[in-house]
């Protein structure tokens, strides 16, 4: 394909996960322009745009106004800037991809190629989600030529509503996340031994279950790195053994596990994790770390031969104990095995994969008819939250607002 235009509810520079991943990848192929949500201004509409990574630009929308980002004005203004910046960019010939059905009233005057939806959430589920957002998605799946999905969970339950959907679970840069990474100075003078967590702290982690670890061990050190997003920062449990270093850069993850014990999936199971598949169970490999987890399907069907799997504090404790009390030999045995799973999957090959597969539409591809999706001036605000709620953009790592949060 000539271009690839992308449509997310995430933001670029947020936590690095599955988009950055994949398009960054797809980017040594052809340019992507990574659309972010709009964002609410005093000022004029206007289009920022960032460089934000080799033949990858962010388009970040400042569109002009107070009301609900999903009003018909923020539409026009949307669908405006959209379609003036691939002018000014002679982009004529693209494919959308999108990584949420609310973005579609935004790409209805576009005429791509071909449309690709990567599912990698059942965000339907998520707390705050519109309900307009299955109804959305129901029209995504009729305009999509192919569906990729998050994990197996999601794909068994996408695959019955689109005739071409391939599932792509989470994969791993393992040159990134590799053994022997010095200790970071924000946990250097901590005591051992020490759990760790990286990731989104929202409505997915149990919360209840780090404070009972921590209870139960004030001996052991527990660190929770990654931002906080939809819950109150008063509910997190403060205990001195418990250490909450907020949200760190992508680049300094592999220090900061690489200096921890045992490495956690402190998930709680509800309707937001009954479909997810954790990034950071393969980071977690990829340096080495033995990691224990709650029954998160596509934690336990995959991994659980190297997981243990707990439901509880104590079981978490008991599971901690026992892994750190192995041998060398049995160190040595898991590590062999890890390095196995890690070695059979990467970011690389998961783009090599989802190009190949749109390489093959694109060779037979009929021009696209205009996008139709209807919106109300009455509909709820879909994708804006308050800026309160953007606890990364007093550092300037995030600015503007998000519908969801995601690992």
């Amino acid at each position: 394909m000539d271009s690839l235009v992308v449509f997310s509810h995430l933001r670029w520079n947020f936590v690095y996960q599955r988009p950055q991943h994949v398009l960054s990848r797809i980017a040594a192929q052809c340019p992507v322009i990574f659309i972010e949500e709009p964002i609410r201004s005093a000022t004029a509409d206007r289009l920022e745009i960032i460089a934000a990574a080799p033949n990858v630009e962010v388009w970040r929308p400042h569109v002009r106004g107070s009301g609900p980002a999903a009003d018909m004005t923020c539409k026009a203004a949307m669908q405006r800037m959209v379609a003036q910046g691939l002018h000014q960019r002679k982009i004529e010939n693209y494919w959308t991809w999108f990584y949420t059905s609310m973005a579609l009233p935004f790409a209805e005057a576009l005429e791509p190629e071909g449309i690709i939806y990567d599912c990698m959430d059942e965000l339907s589920m998520f707390k705050g989600a519109p309900p307009e957002l299955l109804e959305q998605e129901n029209v995504l799946f009729k305009m999509a030529d192919i569906v990729f999905t998050g994990g197996r969970s999601l794909y068994n339950a996408k695959r019955g509503r689109h005739s071409n959907v391939h599932c792509f679970p989470s994969s791993v840069d393992a040159l990134h996340f590799r053994p022997g990474v010095a200790d970071h100075p924000l946990q250097a003078d901590l005591l051992r031994p020490r759990l760790g967590y990286c990731g989104v702290i929202d409505e997915r982690i149990d919360i209840g279950l780090i404070d009972g670890i921590a209870s139960m061990r004030p001996d052991w050190q527990i660190i929770m790195v990654g931002p906080t997003a939809k819950i109150d920062d008063a509910d997190l449990p403060r205990r001195e053994n418990i250490h909450w270093l907020g949200q760190q850069s992508y680049a300094d993850l592999p220090a900061f596990i690489n200096g921890w014990d045992v490495c956690l999936l402190p998930f709680a199971l509800n309707d937001a994790t009954r479909f997810i598949s954790p990034t950071k169970t393969l980071e977690y490999m990829a340096c080495g770390k033995p990691c224990v987890s709650t029954a998160i399907r596509d934690v336990v069907e995959p991994y659980g031969h190297v997981v243990p799997i707990c439901a509880d504090a104590a079981g978490f404790v008991q599971a901690c104990h026992d892994i750190m009390a192995r041998t060398a030999g049995q160190t040595f045995a898991y590590r062999d095995r890890v390095d196995e799973i890690v070695g059979n999957t990467s970011w690389d090959a998961t783009a090599a994969e989802m190009i190949e597969l749109i390489a093959e539409l694109q060779a037979a591809r009929e021009p696209r008819p205009v996008l139709h999706v209807p919106i109300t001036s009455t509909a709820p605000d879909l994708l804006h939250a308050p800026t309160s709620s953007l606890t990364a953009a007093s550092r300037g790592m995030l600015s503007g607002d998000r519908c969801f949060d995601l690992l």
